[in-house]
């Protein structure tokens, strides 16, 4: 093998080794995706059993109940449509209804309930996150009763 030929096959070994590093990093990207949705769309969305998803709007009023245990059920609007969560732990000290949340889990049975296993509640009065609060907007939704989302 000439020197031109040894270094050809390093190359070309070390550009093979980069393709299957890049490969196996997207496959992993591909498998921790969790995609958002707000109410609306979730109930118009055909997902797969066991897709992991992103839930968020608001807490409507009078629907956050304390089960057995440490088992939370309350329910997710963006006032044109309403998803029942389950949630299993210790919810954030921020969290109430009326305010703005976002959870991550999967929706099951039927009729579907969303079962949590994140919730992350916004830290004041103003703040939301950003796709939760597009998302919102689009729809026109009223936040608070303080603010209309334009």
């Amino acid at each position: 093998m000439t020197r031109k030929q040894k270094r050809l096959a390093l190359i070309g070994g070390g550009v093979a080794f980069l393709c299957a590093a890049v490969i196996l990093v997207m496959f992993a990207f591909s498998q921790s995706v969790a995609y958002f949705y707000v109410p609306s769309d979730l109930a118009k969305a055909q997902l797969k059993p066991e897709t992991r998803v992103r839930l968020g709007g608001l807490v409507k009023e009078g629907s956050w109940k304390r089960g057995q245990g440490m088992v939370e059920s309350f329910e997710v609007t963006d006032t044109l449509a309403t998803v029942s969560v389950t949630y299993t732990g210790i919810l954030p000290d921020l969290f109430r209804e009326g305010q703005g949340v976002v959870t991550e889990g999967r929706l099951e049975g039927n009729p579907p309930v969303f079962h949590a296993d994140s919730v992350l509640a916004k830290h004041d009065e103003t703040y939301m996150p950003k796709d939760v609060a597009d998302r919102l907007k689009a729809k026109g939704v009223t936040m608070s009763g303080k603010e209309t989302i334009k």
